[in-house]
């Protein structure tokens, strides 16, 4: 249970970090991979699932990453599986029963040693490797057609990657294997079994050929785009000791400007708290000048409020301390009433409590795990807003808390937040399941 949980909450970290909820959405296929890309869905197979069809042996795969690099590919691979998750619900709806996972072909016909060019296999396993972390049990089978004597050695390379469990759920066919008894017919319907694999049923994917050289790409240009999407986050992540509390610090120029926070409580228990103080803690390095006059300060993990200053004198408390639980989602806005600095305070607190915190049903199980570490992990995002962004009409809103198993909801109302009108985003940073104080 502790190793399940601590992948899901992995997971759902994951994919509100870098807004997976939104790839459909937002991402665009560059029409390079349009025309190059072998593969795409076509109907489903006898079990109601949805079949993806992937005409492996026929992609340049070289052609592929020296031209749009690994990152664009992996994009790619998350989408389909994203459609993947989007067409089970169809299909659940559909069949009128529950459809959870969906059905792979592979077919190999064409696959040779240009298949084995070390760039490409690495691509290949750092996708397997994202595939196998965030979407476990959702291949139901994967159908790989027309092995040629060159699989054994592909194979090798990428079978240890793969869970057992994902393993026993290959079928490798050699040569024309795939037509008898025990065979493609018995998963699909022959009245759908694409036209190359000898069936009557056209199937819309590109047949695949070599991508122009004309269309590569320089080894620095691939390198600066290299790891984007484990790097290129709006949020933040923070580990926070006993004794040693995580600050923000932000200087503020500006009365009745707006302090915006999202966080996430991955690990331990935490009390957030903000101050204010018309001195500079120290040190006052600074990092960066935001607009309309705000200046952030940066982020430490000591403590920044001098050690003779005195609470309700040289700095006081502007919101009351929130505990926040392992688990939780948590947002809020502050607007502020001086100028000055402020600074936003993750401090380490005791689980003792967890198991008695207010959580959704399913993560009452979680929480009832206790940890045992002095430490505590969070993920976070600030913003600043300038007060004429909303002309000081409205007044702060109390944090609002969610467990993990919102996750998703929590993404979807603070991006959708950030997409419109500044109004909007301090009227409703709230989630659906979220409760207001």
């Amino acid at each position: 249970m502790d190793k399940a949980r601590e992948l899901l909450c992995q997971s759902l970290t994951w994919r509100k970090q870098h807004q997976v909820d939104f790839l459909l959405d937002t991402w665009e296929r560059p029409q390079l991979l349009q025309d190059y890309y072998t593969g795409g869905w076509h109907h489903h197979d006898r079990d109601g699932r949805p079949l993806y069809v992937l005409r492996f042996g026929q992609m340049d795969t070289k052609g592929l990453v020296r031209a749009l690099g690994e990152e664009v590919l992996l994009r790619q691979v998350l989408s389909i599986n994203e459609e993947g998750l989007k067409r089970c619900e169809e299909n659940t709806r559909v069949f009128g029963r529950p459809i959870r996972c969906w059905t792979c072909l592979v077919d190999l016909e064409g696959l040779n040693m240009r298949h084995l060019w070390r760039p490409g296999v690495k691509a290949l396993l750092r996708i397997i490797e994202a595939v196998e972390a965030n979407y476990p049990e959702t291949l139901g089978r994967l159908l790989i057609l027309r092995a040629p004597r060159v699989f054994p050695v592909l194979w090798t390379l990428i079978s240890p990657l793969i869970d057992e469990n994902t393993r026993k759920k290959f079928l490798i066919y050699a040569g024309r294997d795939y037509q008898g008894l025990g065979g493609l017919l018995d998963y699909i319907d022959r009245d759908i079994v694409p036209d190359f694999l000898g069936g009557d049923c056209m199937c819309d994917i590109p047949e695949g050929s070599a991508v122009p050289k004309s269309l590569y790409r320089t080894a620095e240009e691939l390198e600066n785009e290299e790891n984007c999407l484990l790097t290129d986050s709006i949020y933040k992540s923070a580990s926070i000791f006993k004794g040693a509390p995580y600050e923000v610090l932000i200087e503020i120029t500006e009365a009745s400007s707006v302090i915006t926070w999202d966080f996430d409580v991955s690990k331990g228990d935490v009390l957030f708290n903000i101050y204010h103080s018309k001195r500079a803690p120290q040190p006052p390095k600074k990092d960066s000048l935001g607009a309309h006059g705000i200046t952030s300060l940066g982020a430490v993990n000591a403590q920044l409020i001098d050690k003779s200053w005195v609470l309700g004198k040289d700095y006081s408390m502007v919101e009351k301390a929130l505990t926040c639980r392992e688990g939780e989602s948590v947002q809020g806005s502050h607007i502020t009433r001086w100028p000055g600095f402020y600074i936003l305070q993750w401090r380490f607190h005791s689980s003792a409590a967890s198991a008695t915190s207010s959580l959704p049903r399913v993560d009452d199980v979680l929480a009832t795990l206790q940890v045992s570490s002095h430490k505590c992990k969070i993920m976070y995002y600030t913003e600043v807003l300038g007060s004429h962004d909303f002309r000081g009409s409205m007044t702060s809103l109390e944090s609002c808390q969610s467990g993990f198993s919102q996750l998703s909801a929590a993404t979807t109302s603070s991006s959708q937040s950030r997409a419109s009108s500044t109004i909007s985003r301090i009227v409703c940073p709230t989630k659906p399941s979220g409760h207001c104080g």
